[in-house]
């Protein structure tokens, strides 16, 4: 009896460290210090220099039962960026600039392309953040996960002037909504869209006229990652007042995090098209549209306050960076919370 008997293959473990390489190193960041493979991941403070209060900031999560899909579809190349994209927009609606991310893929038998492949899409979403990919962990647990199936999840360190921090406590009434477009279902919700659609490749890999893809191409879609677009805005001279990703509890739960007391967001539904992919699951599930709202982002992964005379400049900045905004709404004097109507 060895350890490889036992289901752990340690030059396997080799061999995706290998693999992955090439993949990190175009993450790099000048602050980087040291080389992949050591034990621990060091970074430079050169990126605090100039700041009068430097405040770190932090993120972790993960991709959740969208995970299935990938599994399905033996599609492994998205669900890193996912993984990257859940936690720096945590980070970037505080106002923060990502600087490290640190991932842990877990799995029943390491297969080192396999591995290769999730971590190209962690660098990939790295890239899009500006952030380092500096560190990980790939854990072989036989006996614990099936030999084809893993998890995934990460975790991010930022950076921010305490100044510029975006704590939502300036917001007011008359202040702007905005919202940026979403590129579906992003990593919320997928136990229920689990059990809205069958869950096999035949299903999977059916055309709708209305999606202009397959389900499967529509719902594995990577998350936005939105750290461009908001560094454009602040770039542009924009103080964004409020900031809310939308992650599970759609726009009920999220909204109301960024708001001060005496303050509700009013949302108007026909401010922007909802994508076809919600319409789908909505009326294939025969959900309610309070249900809609309470668990997806609705075609909305972000959603900022910025006062009325800097909206028209927000959403330049916002295009600028590649993104599409969309004006959903304002901010009204009320009970802390949200209307969608």
């Amino acid at each position: 009896m060895d350890y490889k008997k036992a289901g752990v293959d340690i030059e396997a473990g080799y061999k995706s460290v290998e693999l992955m390489k090439q993949y990190v190193k175009g993450t790099m960041r000048p602050e980087v210090l040291g080389s992949l493979g050591g034990f621990s991941g060091a970074f430079s403070m050169d990126a605090m220099k100039g700041m009068e209060h430097p405040t770190l900031l932090s993120g972790t999560d993960g991709v959740g039962t969208k995970l299935k899909l990938a599994f399905l579809l033996d599609q492994h190349d998205t669900v890193g960026i996912d993984c990257v994209a859940m936690c720096v927009n945590d980070v970037a609606c505080a106002g923060g600039e990502p600087l490290f991310f640190l991932d842990y893929i877990a799995c029943g038998k390491n297969y080192p392309e396999k591995i290769a492949t999730i971590v190209k899409g962690v660098a990939e979403g790295c890239k899009q953040a500006g952030a380092a990919l500096i560190g990980g962990e790939t854990a072989e647990m036989p006996g614990f996960y099936p030999v084809d199936e893993y998890d995934l999840a990460g975790f991010a360190v930022g950076v921010v002037d305490q100044k510029d921090m975006i704590t939502g406590q300036d917001a007011k009434p008359g202040d702007v909504l905005i919202g940026m477009a979403s590129s579906g279902v992003h990593s919320n919700g997928f136990s229920l869209v689990r059990q809205v659609f069958e869950m096999t490749r035949e299903s999977l890999n059916t055309y709708y006229d209305e999606l202009g893809k397959t389900l499967g191409e529509a719902l594995i879609a990577p998350t936005k990652i939105y750290v461009k677009a908001l560094k454009s805005i602040k770039d542009a001279g924009v103080t964004v007042k409020a900031c809310s990703h939308i992650t599970g509890g759609g726009f009920y739960e999220n909204i109301p995090r960024m708001l001060p007391e005496g303050v509700k967001a009013v949302v108007k539904k026909d401010s922007y098209e909802v994508p076809a992919i919600f319409k789908l699951l909505q009326k294939k599930g025969q959900l309610e549209e309070h249900l809609m709202y309470n668990t997806y982002n609705m075609g909305i992964g972000m959603v900022l306050a910025v006062r009325p005379e800097d909206a028209d400049k927000a959403m330049e900045a916002i295009r600028a960076a590649g993104e599409t905004p969309y004006i959903i709404g304002s901010l009204e004097a009320g009970d802390k919370g949200v209307e969608v109507c």
